[in-house]
């Protein structure tokens, strides 16, 4: 069968609308109702699981081996670790990220009564004209980094008096920008490129009044970024569990910018064979532009549902995207292919 034809500008238009509602692990609810929101616009009924968890159903033309697709919402970020004397904020990381990636980086933090206060995140000793080479030498750790809020606060006390307090959640600014040449550049496209891939093919078969040729639960997870995202929430009855999430590019690897990438094994060791070989004649025969690669610091919430004792087929594929887990980057074509092939796998009997 061929593959629906897939609406571009929604495609990039919900990734970026993603990508501006922040959302670190443990504080997701605005985009996961920002999720729910379009699956409803696309006819679909969704619901949170106990956990939080997001999940949808498409009906299929069998339900005699239904499948699941899962994309994570959550993103990095930080919670408040101590509110210091002179008033500014020490962090403790949400998800595995180095302070040099986003030194220097604008920031929100959200209190328990929804305010929020922009900050940014600096060295402690910032200023090479007062600290001199101490700004080079200093080790990035939790204890040498700071927010320097956009209020008037030289204090503790006066820090409190804002609502600030431990515990409050901390985003770091997307900074999103599109180019003519069809490069997106962003913080979080770990893994919302992934969600808007999943949503996008969810609305070429809605326009098109296809079903997928099995029942296929559309699991959006809010804590793989810690390790467990997928660990609950996919239906007994599942029989393949098809992760959509980043491709890491860099040296030694075979992804980039401009094609889906159908991973073989990862940190946490091969993915399904017969599945992976599956995805990639999938995409050889719909001429989906591809590549196989091996991702060596890389965890999926595929491998969270099988560590959690799921009994399914688990593949992963995902757009590439440049410098992860840092100012991050993709490209149209890898959102399409990514999307084409969701769509190959879903129409495949």
């Amino acid at each position: 069968m061929p593959i629906p034809s897939i609406d571009k500008s929604y495609l990039q238009n919900t990734l970026i609308e993603l990508l501006n509602t922040p959302s670190p692990t443990g504080y997701t609810q605005a985009a996961i109702e920002l999720v729910m929101h379009k699956l409803e616009l696309l006819g679909m009924t969704a619901h949170q699981g106990n956990k939080g968890t997001l999940i949808a159903t498409l009906p299929g033309q069998a339900d005699t081996a239904p499948r699941a697709l899962t994309a994570h919402i959550d993103t990095l970020g930080a919670m408040v670790k101590r509110i210091k004397s002179n008033g500014r904020l020490q962090l403790s990381k949400i998800g595995g990220f180095a302070w040099n990636t986003v030194e220097g980086e604008g920031c929100t933090i959200f209190n328990a009564a929804g305010l929020q206060i922009s900050g940014s995140l600096l060295l402690n000793q910032a200023s090479s004209h007062v600290y001199g080479q101490a700004v080079n030498e200093t080790k990035r750790t939790d204890e040498a980094m700071e927010v320097r809020l956009d209020v008037r606060s030289t204090s503790q006390a006066e820090t409190e008096a804002l609502g600030i307090s431990v515990g409050d959640f901390v985003a770091f600014d997307p900074r999103v920008l599109v180019s003519e040449s069809g490069f997106i550049r962003s913080r979080h496209l770990d893994d919302k490129a992934g969600v808007a891939c999943m949503l996008a093919a969810a609305k070429a078969l809605a326009d098109a009044g296809l079903s997928p040729s099995q029942r296929t639960t559309l699991h959006f997870s809010h804590y793989e970024e810690v390790g467990h995202g997928a660990a609950t929430g996919i239906p007994g009855d599942v029989t393949e569990l098809v992760a959509v999430d980043m491709a890491a590019v860099g040296e030694g690897q075979s992804s980039d910018e401009f094609h889906v990438t159908i991973c073989a094994k990862d940190s946490g060791g091969p993915y399904h064979h017969s599945l992976t070989q599956r995805l990639r004649q999938l995409a050889r025969s719909h001429d989906i532009p591809f590549v196989v690669d091996i991702y060596p610091y890389y965890g999926s919430d595929g491998e969270a549902y099988w560590r959690a004792g799921g009994d399914v087929r688990v593949a992963l594929i995902g757009p590439g995207v440049d410098a992860s887990h840092s100012y991050e980057r993709t490209h149209m074509e890898a959102l399409l292919a990514t999307t084409r092939l969701i769509l190959a796998y879903l129409l495949s009997e």
